[in-house]
């Protein structure tokens, strides 16, 4: 597992760096989502979590949940587009999963993706994560998950 800042990063997983969201494929077709460790630290502790519903199609660059925190609110923005297949249910009536447990039980949504594979190609594997997201912190100004 990759640790930038104090921040974890399954290698396991996929990343969209620029919008601190991870991706995991399932046997089904479809994709696992949530947001990273780096995403719940900037944001500080979230306290509602509004994903789009089983059904809805979710647009490239665009939101896929609403996520509120003390200090922000704002979207959890996906690079790929599909259909909303399964929400996580304990994510809305405990959004501090997102915090406390976001590669666990605090995924956001499971999504049935148009194009996976050139989406894939777009993605960062856990294994190479690091450096971009060291990168991003430092154009961020973000001093990692325990400053």
């Amino acid at each position: 597992m990759a640790q930038v800042r104090g921040c974890e990063l399954p290698d396991d997983l996929l990343y969209d760096v620029q919008n601190n969201i991870w991706y995991r494929e399932n046997d089904d077709g479809t994709v696992t989502v949530g947001m990273t460790t780096i995403a719940g630290a900037m944001a500080g502790q979230i306290v509602a979590i509004t994903p789009k519903r089983a059904g809805r199609k979710v647009v490239p660059g665009r939101s896929c949940a609403t996520v509120e925190s003390g200090k922000w609110v704002g979207p959890a923005k996906l690079l790929s587009g599909g259909e909303v297949v399964e929400v996580n249910k304990d994510i809305v009536s405990s959004p501090g999963l997102a915090n406390s447990e976001p590669y666990g039980n605090g995924w956001l949504l499971k999504v049935k993706v148009d194009d996976w594979s050139s989406i894939k190609s777009q993605l960062t594997a856990g294994t190479d994560v690091a450096a971009p997201y060291e990168s991003k912190m430092d154009a961020d100004g973000f001093e990692g998950c325990n400053p």
